[in-house]
């Protein structure tokens, strides 16, 4: 499951990537929005024709759900070096990176080659969502909500943001899984539903705020 999810989650970013730019004038942020929403979309059906068809629907359901049931060590030992290897690259990048998020011409002024920067940030980007996905599902917005936080604690530099980020998202999963296991135990409830329940407020409020709340 973990290296199909991965596998998976590289197959869907290259196809947005490639239809995002397929038409005249290149790269398109909303268009590579776009191209990943359809994608995603499309893959995710499969995925529950194959759980139908093999009769895992129900393993499938709860991964798709998002969580931390049912993770493992050996499970954990596989992604953590993925992880921790992508992070330290992120990290080591994070001073292109606040450059470049201020203006690409600087950054091409300052010397930098800033082709190969995204580039590598790209599949840094994919290695981090492809693990984090496999590991524990689709847990929506904490890919959102966690740099906003960070954001508007720290600044605009990415030589804070990222371990931050790292710090603050890690400590708000633990409260979420505490939450998840106490708030109806013997039970537990799903961390997706948690996390849906600070994350939709958060990105409503994000969208009024036309995405200058945190900046």
């Amino acid at each position: 499951m973990i290296f199909g999810a991965a596998d998976l989650s590289l197959t869907n970013a290259f196809q947005a990537l490639f239809i995002g730019a397929a038409k005249k004038g290149g790269f398109s942020p909303f268009r590579i929005v776009l191209a990943g929403a359809a994608v995603s979309t499309f893959l995710y059906a499969i995925a529950e024709g194959i759980g139908i068809y093999f009769k895992i629907s129900k393993d499938v359901s709860m991964w798709t759900t998002g969580g931390l049931v049912g993770t493992t060590w050996t499970q954990i030992m596989i992604i953590v070096p993925i992880i921790v290897i992508s992070c330290i690259l992120a990290i080591l990048l994070s001073r292109q990176l606040s450059i470049l998020s201020l203006d690409e011409e600087l950054s091409i002024g300052l010397g930098q080659r800033t082709q190969i920067i995204k580039s590598i940030l790209f599949l840094v980007i994919i290695f981090l969502a492809g693990a984090s996905v496999a590991l524990v599902g689709n847990l929506v917005f904490i890919g959102l909500m966690i740099p906003h936080i960070v954001r508007g604690i720290v600044g605009t530099d990415y030589r804070t943001i990222i371990p931050m980020s790292i710090i603050i998202g890690a400590t708000f999963m633990l409260i979420a899984d505490t939450v998840a296991r106490t708030i109806n135990a013997p039970y537990e409830t799903p961390i997706a539903a948690i996390t849906s329940f600070v994350g939709l407020p958060f990105f409503l409020y994000i969208i009024h705020k036309g995405g200058r709340a945190f900046s």
